[in-house]
């Protein structure tokens, strides 16, 4: 399994059993782009199930139809997110996020990560 991986809009790594997904500064999700995000996890992770900190503090905007992709699709083989948000403008987006996409797993929003990583340890067996 690889450790580190980028693309257009994410770069990822693994550091003590937890996927650290970091968005790139400015960017634009839409469907296609997280329909990209997800295959590229899936196939970084090669089917394990794990919790994931997922940095959004980059995204310059992301629409309504990849917010649903990713609630639902994006889900896959995870425990449980931790979102690494900067108030004001990524807090709101990810508290939309939680609040209008009802994600399946455990999700919650961190201005900090030493907070995050805490919640995730709790999903790390």
């Amino acid at each position: 399994m690889r450790n580190y991986f980028e693309n257009d809009y994410t770069s990822y790594r693994f550091h003590d059993h937890i996927l650290h997904i970091v968005y790139h500064h400015g960017v634009y999700i839409d469907l296609n782009a997280a329909v990209q995000i997800v295959k590229d996890r899936l196939s970084l992770h090669q089917g394990l199930y794990i919790p994931v900190l997922c940095d959004i503090r980059g995204i310059k905007e992301i629409n309504k139809s990849a917010r649903a992709y990713l609630a639902r699709e994006g889900s896959t083989l995870i425990k449980a997110v931790a979102v690494i948000v900067e108030p004001p403008v990524s807090e709101m987006m990810s508290e939309f996020y939680i609040r209008t996409s009802n994600p399946p797993i455990p999700t919650k929003s961190f201005e900090n990560t030493e907070e995050a990583m805490a919640f995730l340890d709790l999903y790390k067996t």
